[in-house]
C-alpha cells in the first residue's frame, strides 16, 4: 500500500532530518522527498579512485538483481561528503563520466547536513592531508518511510542480501 502523505513518519525515519541538500542539477532537495519508494543509499566523493567506483558498480549490480518489475520502484541516492569540491557541476560531470541513469539522485550538502546524514547511517569519513578521504563503505537500504532495513558494509559480497531486502520492501509497496 502506498503511504498517505499526511501519515506521520516513523521515529526511526531518516526523513525526520531537516538537513538540506542540493542535487547535481543545482536544485534544493530534502531527504523527505524520497518518501514513498525504497531507497538504496551510499555516501561517496567524486574524486575517489578505489572504493567509490567499486560501490557505484555494486549499486548497479544490486539494482540489476531485482525482478524487472521492481527495478524502477527503487531510488538510488548518492550523497557526497566532499563538501568543498563536489559542486553540482562536478556531480553532473561525475554522472556523465560514469553513465549513471537520470533517475539516480546525486546530492551534496553543507558540512553540517553531510555530518548529520553520515551519523544517521553510520558512515565515518575523514579528509586526509592529500585531499582524499578515508571512509566507511556502506550501502544502506531504506524503506519507503526512510527506515534502515539493511546495510552492506565493505567492498565485497552482500549484493544478494541487499537486493533481497529491497525486493521485500518493494513487493510490499506493489501489493494492491
Amino acid at each position: 500500500p502506498t503511504l498517505a502523505p499526511e501519515a506521520p513518519l516513523p521515529v526511526a525515519s531518516l526523513y525526520q532530518t531537516e538537513a538540506g541538500f542540493t542535487t547535481d542539477a543545482g536544485e534544493a532537495f530534502a531527504l523527505a522527498e524520497l518518501r514513498g519508494r525504497p531507497v538504496l543509499l551510499t555516501m561517496f566523493f567524486s574524486t575517489c579512485t578505489y572504493a567509490c567506483p567499486a560501490t557505484v558498480v555494486d549499486l548497479v549490480r544490486i539494482r540489476e538483481k531485482l525482478p524487472s518489475a521492481l527495478r524502477d520502484t527503487v531510488r538510488v541516492v548518492m550523497v557526497s561528503f566532499d563538501v568543498e569540491r563536489d559542486t553540482p557541476e562536478v556531480l553532473r560531470a561525475f554522472r556523465a563520466s560514469r553513465g549513471l541513469p537520470a533517475d539516480w539522485v546525486l546530492l551534496r550538502g553543507s558540512a553540517d547536513s553531510v555530518r548529520e546524514l553520515a551519523a544517521l547511517v553510520g558512515v565515518k569519513y575523514k579528509r586526509e592531508a592529500d585531499g582524499q578521504f578515508a571512509h566507511s563503505n556502506l550501502v544502506t537500504v531504506l524503506t519507503a518511510d526512510g527506515e534502515i532495513v539493511h546495510q552492506r558494509a565493505g567492498l565485497s559480497g552482500g549484493l544478494d542480501e541487499a537486493a533481497a531486502a529491497l525486493a521485500a520492501i518493494s513487493s510490499d509497496l506493489a501489493a494492491p
